[in-house]
């Protein structure tokens, strides 16, 4: 009898032991996802909801044996909201490590510098990640950058950090402006910084292309900048055609070919380097600019420097067929 106890005591162990031992494995062996799994735990979820998610998604072969390790080894430790990755087999410690580290995955939209608003709008009702109405933003209220955001959320909050950034953004620069700047007002900085997105694309010509505005605002001379007259036409939109003689006659609130002085909103929304162009503009004396058939442009103090790199220009285009 005495060896029959014994022996029912060391099966016991045993069976106790074994028991343990698969406890303390299942925390850490592979888990039976066979993918890279997304998981969104809604905000207020506790660790028992998150436990059911997992078990729908295939990341753990039980809820309710993942609740009971997580709550022995995670020692009281809480999860977080979000959308996490969670790899190919991660065990349940893997898992709950994620879930209680709130490393959740980044989703990125991109606001290119000079997109204008209704591209940005389109932009943003064209993520079907995001949620709700918006309309289109003021132009020139968004900083061109990437925005993270999660997965559902409401493009009125995207929209809103976008536009809490420019603000953010202008007004430090304005505060650190170089006396030699003609905006008078941050706003007027804007509407110049938005023409200079759009004039250049060589960032080192920003500020020189600056100054050229800033010497013909001075001598009360006319901008003569093409993206004005395509504005009021396209709302900032590719024209896909010439500009026509009536386009450039039109006379509205934009077109600085029919007028003298900054028109009466920004036409895109620039970015950081075109409002510092704008804040800093380069001491110059040149009223002029004009393509030099290399991506960049050539500058001129005077009409005459002005019309004969105008006849170079059109030469280039001619030899390129483009007249």
């Amino acid at each position: 009898m005495r060896r029959l106890g014994f022996g029912i005591v060391l099966i016991g162990l045993a069976v106790a032991a074994f028991v343990a031992f698969r406890f303390v494995h299942g925390w850490t062996e592979t888990g039976p996802a066979m993918k890279d799994i997304t998981l969104v735990v809604p905000e207020g979820s506790t660790i028992a909801d998150a436990a059911i998610l997992l078990k729908q998604k295939g990341a753990v072969r039980s809820a309710d044996a993942f609740l009971t390790r997580a709550k022995v080894f995670g020692r009281g430790k809480s999860i977080k909201a979000g959308e996490f990755l969670i790899p190919k087999g991660a065990s349940n410690s893997d898992i709950f490590r994620i879930l209680q580290g709130g490393r959740t995955l980044t989703r990125l939209i991109t606001i290119p510098e000079g997109m204008p608003s209704i591209l940005v709008h389109e932009r943003l009702m064209a993520n079907e990640e995001l949620t709700g109405e918006i309309p289109v933003p003021e132009e020139g209220s968004v900083l061109p950058d990437s925005y993270a955001f999660d997965k559902g959320e409401g493009r009125a909050a995207v929209l809103k950090r976008m536009q809490d950034a420019m603000s953010k953004a202008l007004a430090k620069m304005w505060a650190e402006r170089a006396p030699n700047t003609v905006a008078k007002t941050p706003r007027e900085a804007i509407i110049l910084a938005s023409i200079v997105e759009k004039e250049t694309a060589v960032p080192s010509e920003r500020p020189t292309v600056a100054g050229v505005y800033g010497n013909r605002l001075k001598a009360r001379m006319m901008l003569q900048a093409d993206p004005t007259i395509i504005y009021p036409i396209t709302k900032g939109k590719p024209l896909g055609r010439r500009i026509r003689k009536s386009e450039i006659a039109a006379v509205n609130d934009y077109n600085t070919y029919a007028m003298i002085g900054l028109p009466k909103g920004p036409i895109a929304n620039p970015g950081r380097l075109s409002i510092l162009a704008v804040l800093h503009p380069a001491e110059t004396k040149a009223l002029y600019f004009v393509a030099d058939g290399k991506g960049g442009h050539i500058f001129a103090d005077t009409l005459q420097e002005h019309n004969d790199n105008v006849r170079k220009w059109f030469e280039i285009r001619r030899a390129r067929g483009e007249l």
